[in-house]
């Protein structure tokens, strides 16, 4: 595999869920890489965003169903390995930081409990080995006195540092690809910044591939490299981050049309008007 290979490759991917009235598609055939870069996932709830990112990494449970003509990882074929390989592979080689880490993390084990079991659960370390690990990666996503920190236990710190958190123990293992699903909603705007600036220095410092899912536009057009659009379980627009205002598709002229202008303040936001005929539209490709 050459530097210029995708870290990720997504070749018609379908995500379907076996329901009493019958299947219900999530995602529906969309088609992706993701490089060394930022890759924003863009759309509303229900979109299908979240499921792309749990379905990279194999994360549908029945009767969920994931189906492809092609789903790698660093080149190996996810669909057709085993679960031990992928447990070695998640958290390892890739990561996925979820949306609420009070959520995510172990209420009754402290911060460095859950960190150090994490970093032990891929790699051959010693407690004292993985606790120093530790330590230098909370230093490394801006937590202040992160030996204390390793300490406390999750009630015990703030929304923005539990996202931290959480961002440091899916890097203990070195990843190469890191999925954010929502990582800034709920946190303030001063705090959204810092998380976002800890992401970039990241992904430019140990060239890491980011797949960056959000349902604000305006914040993905700025921090990302390139933007996929999803409506309906499908891409239905892709562009460069760059090039977002030459996007063609109603839905995205419609999202960057109800985005509130300070300078030019309306008295009504647009209304998305929706075309049922959308979810009949054919897929876009993001493959680069």
């Amino acid at each position: 595999m050459t530097d210029e290979s995708p870290l990720l490759d997504v070749e018609n991917l379908w995500v379907r869920f076996q329901t009493r009235s019958g299947v219900f598609d999530a995602v529906r055939g969309i088609s992706f890489t993701l490089g060394r870069e930022r890759l924003g996932i863009v759309g509303e709830s229900g979109s299908g965003k979240s499921m792309t990112g749990r379905a990279a990494l194999r994360l549908i449970r029945p009767p969920g169903m994931i189906e492809a003509d092609k789903l790698e990882i660093h080149g190996e074929d996810i669909l057709s390995l085993p679960e031990r390989r992928m447990r070695k592979l998640r958290g390892g080689r890739v990561s996925m930081v979820m949306q609420d880490p009070k959520f995510s993390l172990n209420p009754v084990m402290s911060i460095g409990q859950q960190l150090v079991e994490s970093l032990r659960a891929h790699e051959a370390v010693s407690r004292s080995a993985a606790r120093k690990r530790a330590i230098e990666v909370l230093d490394e996503v801006a937590i202040r006195d992160p030996e204390r920190v390793f300490d406390l236990y999750p009630h015990e710190v703030s929304g923005g540092m539990g996202q931290r958190i959480m961002i440091a123990m899916m890097l203990l293992p070195n990843p190469e690809i890191l999925i954010a699903d929502e990582p800034t909603s709920a946190l303030d705007v001063s705090v959204q910044l810092q998380v976002l600036d800890i992401m970039d220095k990241l992904v430019r410092d140990r060239g890491m591939g980011l797949m960056f899912i959000s349902h604000d536009l305006n914040l993905v057009a700025k921090f990302c490299d390139r933007i996929a659009i999803m409506y309906a379980g499908r891409i239905v627009e892709t562009c460069k981050a760059s090039e977002l205002g030459q996007a063609k598709h109603p839905y995205t002229l419609g999202l960057l049309n109800s985005v509130p202008d300070l300078e030019h303040p309306r008295d009504r936001l647009e209304v998305l008007q929706r075309d049922p005929a959308w979810r009949e539209a054919p897929s876009v490709s993001a493959r680069q």
